[in-house]
């Protein structure tokens, strides 16, 4: 599976979404598909996808969170999972793309690649739901049942160790820094309004 065709099974779905993802070419991938302002895309903190989307998810328990993460950025901060698990976000869904590769600095294998087992430990960790998936009907039945199960999912999508000729987004940082936090300062004010 393509992580960009799992990226387009999911777009429409990503709309009423907070999404935060990681750095590199799941973030390329996804701003190719259309930017939206509900997008945060996670410069220069590998690793910390997982984190920040926890504490959006517990800060704003209306808003479906949806962090898009890959196998080298989570094997960074394993000790997220733990966290994850102890807090358990209902309103959190956590998606692995798993390519067994730190494909976006160089190709280098991850842990992945000679056994480590991410659904595995996500389990162990005390995710109350974890699915493992390798092909496109799965991993978009397997989002869908998680938007509507209401309880911390984690989702490991295996996907060819593929990207965008260029990692990068042409979004400014600090514009989307600014962007991302308009649009939940909107959303809250709306809701307070009742619109």
């Amino acid at each position: 599976m393509l992580r960009i065709e799992a990226l387009q099974a999911i777009y429409p779905c990503l709309e009423p979404c907070v999404v935060v993802t990681i750095m590199g070419a799941v973030s390329a991938e996804l701003q190719s598909l259309g930017h939206r302002p509900n997008f945060f895309y996670l410069q220069h903190a590998m690793g910390l996808a997982s984190s920040m989307g926890l504490g959006i998810a517990l800060a704003r328990p209306e808003l479906q969170v949806v962090v898009l993460d890959g196998d080298g950025s989570l094997l960074m901060n394993l000790g997220g999972l733990t966290t994850l698990a102890r807090y358990q976000p209902p309103n959190l869904i956590h998606i692995v793309f798993d390519n067994e590769s730190l494909l976006s600095v160089g190709g280098f294998p991850t842990a992945t690649a000679t056994g480590s087992d991410l659904a595995g430990i996500a389990k162990a960790a005390g995710v109350p739901r974890v699915a493992s998936v390798r092909d496109l009907e799965s991993f978009a039945a397997s989002f869908a049942e998680a938007l509507v199960a209401d309880q911390l999912t984690t989702l490991v999508a295996k996907v060819e160790a593929c990207g965008p000729a260029v990692f990068l987004t042409d979004l400014p940082l600090l514009e989307n820094r600014f962007q991302f936090q308009r649009y939940l300062k909107e959303v809250r004010e709306s809701e307070r309004s009742g619109e």
